[in-house]
């Protein structure tokens, strides 16, 4: 099964989307621009995944020997993201540099350029997306492998060391009606009930 083919069939940069709404007294009203065209452009989100594709589709082109979509495994997938490494615009310092750490380093260093967790992270989540809306299978998906997901972390926690940075998620907030009829239930004394009515 070779993807290849459909990932360059699917690169046209025209692609249109009919978005043309219907009101409650069934009038059709169309959005868009004012000369009343219904089609829109792709998102940026989906110009960046069908971009990465292909990206990655040429890359399995010029590999050696040619790979097949259908025989790529995680293993390959990490040999593209350590060879997008050479394009990464993120200083990544070593151990030994004396700016290991902080995250504004007050001088420059001979530290290498590495593309960032972040960046890896959204590519690999895009292209875990595009595999299977191109006809791939959830369970064969080589950029949700094992290795894929360990080699992520590995990243995530060299960088956040390296720079200075911590990953860890952000607590979600609560809704605030929520928080603060909790604050005054919180804040209310507990009285004791009103004797019962003897008259």
């Amino acid at each position: 099964m070779d993807f290849i083919g459909e990932v360059e069939n699917s690169s046209s940069e025209n692609t249109s989307i009919n978005t043309a709404t219907t009101t409650p007294n069934n009038n059709s009203t169309s959005t868009g621009n004012s000369s009343g065209s219904t089609s829109t452009t792709p998102s940026r989100y989906e110009n960046q995944k069908r971009r990465d594709w292909n990206t990655f589709g040429q890359y399995l082109k010029n590999h050696r020997p040619p790979l097949s979509l259908s025989r790529c495994s995680g293993a390959h997938v990490l040999e593209f993201l350590r060879y997008l490494d050479q394009f990464g615009k993120t200083k990544i310092h070593t151990p030994i540099c004396p700016f290991y750490g902080h995250p504004n380093p007050p001088a420059p260093c001979p530290c290498p350029l590495k593309q960032a967790w972040g960046s890896l992270d959204a590519l690999i989540g895009r292209l875990r997306a595009a595999f299977e809306e191109n006809g791939g299978k959830p369970e064969a998906n080589p950029f949700g492998a094992r290795a894929v997901r360990l080699y992520l972390r590995e990243v995530r926690d060299l960088q956040s060391k390296a720079r200075g940075i911590s990953y860890e998620k952000k607590k979600r907030k609560r809704p605030q009606q929520q928080l603060s009829s909790q604050l005054s239930q919180s804040q209310l004394p507990d009285f004791p009930s009103p004797p019962p009515n003897t008259a």
